[in-house]
């Protein structure tokens, strides 16, 4: 994992950093998005004062600990923007976003809470993400696979939605796919 910053870090605030970012990520996984950031403090062993410090809001901790897993969906999106079928790319892609969000349970909780933010604070994984489906959403519908009165915002919620509905079951992913399957039949033109 690495620190998006303009200016490196000193060597004990590098382990606290990467400490902070095991903790969170231990801590989402057991207890979801709403883990209490004092006791992520705790588990790294620093104090409340350099947790706030890296990470000001539960936001930007969440995408701290989700930052790879973000990308990776995004560079996948990339790729399928040549796909043969540009509506089987935007699937293919959705699948990918739910799964991810089903598994990680703080992904789906990022994803909802970044979509909330006012433009004039834009997340990078707001934006990440939304350049990644509006690219995919606007080929396909271009094609004619999806619906040209799907926006990108309603689609997010969807499958977002998906993903939080279902990371806590038994047999979450195949639950996942049966209602992205039933969303897709409503989003194809």
């Amino acid at each position: 994992m690495t620190r998006p910053t303009t200016r490196p870090l000193r060597a004990d605030a590098l382990r606290n950093y990467e400490r902070l970012i095991a903790a969170a990520r231990a801590a989402f996984t057991e207890l979801g998005a709403d883990a209490p950031l004092d006791d992520i403090a705790q588990r790294a062993g620093v104090g409340n004062a350099t947790l706030y410090r890296h990470f000001p809001t539960r936001q930007t901790l969440l995408e701290a600990v989700y930052r790879d897993h973000i990308a990776a969906l995004c560079h996948l999106g990339e790729g399928l923007l040549t796909a043969p079928s540009p509506g089987e790319g935007l699937v293919e892609w959705l699948r990918a976003v739910v799964a991810q969000g089903s598994t990680d349970r703080g992904v789906a909780a990022s994803l909802m809470t970044a979509m909330g933010v006012t433009e004039t604070d834009v997340s990078w994984c707001r934006s990440a993400v939304f350049a990644t489906a509006t690219a995919l959403l606007e080929r396909a519908q271009s094609a004619g696979d999806i619906r040209a009165d799907v926006t990108v915002r309603q689609l997010l919620k969807f499958v977002n939605a998906i993903a939080l509905a279902t990371e806590g079951e038994p047999g979450k992913c195949e639950q996942a796919d049966q209602l992205l399957s039933l969303l897709l039949d409503g989003l194809r033109a």
